[in-house]
């Protein structure tokens, strides 16, 4: 018989950022589909998504595949510098904001 424990997941700071619309007209604007982006000290390799002329979701390359993030979305950078999607609703469950911006140097 399995014995479930409680246990509590360690509290650590990531940095993330919300995916929005202007962020994809640019993205739309500057790329065309694999580039390269900079988050924080990271950088990672996206593909955007051309749906009708409009960017509406990027394609981020994990480990465990690629993950889709939409516009509300928010981009994580993880304690190992890995970068993932979340969604708006599991974010609020999960983080709290510390700051509202932080520098990228």
């Amino acid at each position: 018989m399995i014995k479930w424990q409680k246990i509590r997941k360690k509290p650590v700071e990531v940095e993330a950022f919300q995916l929005t619309r202007e962020m994809c007209n640019k993205l739309k604007g500057e790329n065309k589909g694999r580039f390269k982006v900079n988050i924080g000290k990271h950088e990672c390799t996206i593909h955007t998504c051309i749906v009708h002329g409009h960017v509406k979701k990027i394609i981020i390359p994990t480990l465990e595949g690629d993950m889709i993030a939409g516009l509300g979305d928010w981009i994580i950078k993880g304690v190992n510098g890995e970068i993932y999607p979340c969604k708006p609703d599991i974010f609020e469950k999960t983080y709290d904001v510390l700051e509202s911006e932080i520098s990228d140097d």
